[in-house]
């Protein structure tokens, strides 16, 4: 009798300190709360070193995520992250995994203060881009149309049927002047459509390379080709050239697929209002099209803020 209330007892307690526990880690956080969370665990990180101590109890028992109410809504941070950097620390304890757990955690400090700061004010920069579209310059600036879409499906169709005929055994069948014949007419079409774009086309300038993706060249590349132009004192060149080495830059972080038919709002667009290179980039896709759009005045001045805008990046 007494070992069977034992058990009944063992199992209520371990019932409440269930309970507890759950409703504790299901129990949303306050921002307040989440913020101090994390300066805990940045202070648990002190004592991280090479030592072999056992990791502080406060970064080895984290939830599987946190539940965070803001006035915006609630979210759910996942700690898997952090959590993966600790087991890596656990595995080797060195100077650079522990410093990874703080960079970790800074930067989940970065992300809450960023959601928190209230959204800037772009109404007077909307304004001046809408002006700056409005422009004449801009009048004949469009996607293709239904003729380049036609012509791209004739030189398909085209490469398609050569293709075939060219791997098919029945071309001793086929008479030689027909085979020729259909090269020519290819080839006469290609010329046209090749001098057409460099004749009629010549106002237009492709904002991303049209062969491979931003970031298929290094940000210190775009950079250094930036420098050149400033240096012979093309300064809207220099700025163009500057803005593509921050879009390599980011998507070389992972903000974003590569994809060169993107445009300069397109790739703002892409980013959070909460993300930490918002602002900056929101800066620089600024002076980039006061700039190379509006063909407004460029001088060293408007490159050194370029450069500084590139800075706060990471780009030095």
């Amino acid at each position: 009798m007494t070992a069977r209330r034992t058990y009944i007892l063992i199992f209520i307690l371990s019932l409440c300190v269930f309970c507890r526990a759950f409703s504790a880690s299901d129990s949303p956080l306050s921002s307040a709360e989440y913020r101090a969370e994390l300066d805990r665990l940045s202070a648990a990180t002190q004592q991280l070193d090479s030592s072999g101590h056992p990791t502080p109890q406060a970064l080895s028992e984290l939830p599987q995520s946190w539940h965070v109410h803001t006035d915006n809504g609630d979210f759910e941070i996942s700690s898997e992250g952090l959590r993966r950097d600790i087991r890596r620390y656990e595995s080797e304890n060195n100077a650079a995994n522990a410093f990874a757990i703080q960079r970790r955690i800074r930067s989940l400090r970065a992300e809450l203060d960023g959601f928190e700061k209230p959204p800037s004010d772009v109404s007077a920069e909307r304004s001046d881009l809408n002006s700056i579209l409005a422009r004449p310059e801009f009048r004949d600036v469009h996607g293709p149309g239904w003729t380049d879409r036609l012509k791209e499906s004739i030189l398909n169709f085209l490469a398609r049927l050569l293709g075939r005929i060219f791997r098919s055994h029945a071309i001793p069948t086929i008479s030689k002047f027909f085979v020729y014949g259909l090269i020519a007419i290819a080839a006469l079409a290609l010329i046209y459509l090749v001098y057409r774009s460099m004749v009629w086309g010549t106002d237009f300038k492709a904002v991303t390379p049209a062969d491979l993706p931003v970031s298929a060249k290094e940000w210190v590349v775009w950079l250094s080709e930036a420098r050149a132009m400033a240096a012979e004192g093309k300064w809207r060149d220099a700025i163009h050239l500057a803005y593509w080495a921050a879009i390599s830059f980011l998507e070389r972080q992972g903000m974003w697929k590569p994809d060169r038919a993107r445009t300069p709002r397109e790739y703002l667009r892409l980013l959070s209002s909460s993300n930490e290179y918002r602002e900056t980039l929101t800066s620089l896709t600024r002076i980039f099209e006061l700039a190379w759009y509006a063909k407004r005045d460029a001088n060293e001045t408007t490159f050194s803020q370029t450069l500084e805008q590139l800075e706060k990046l990471g780009c030095r």
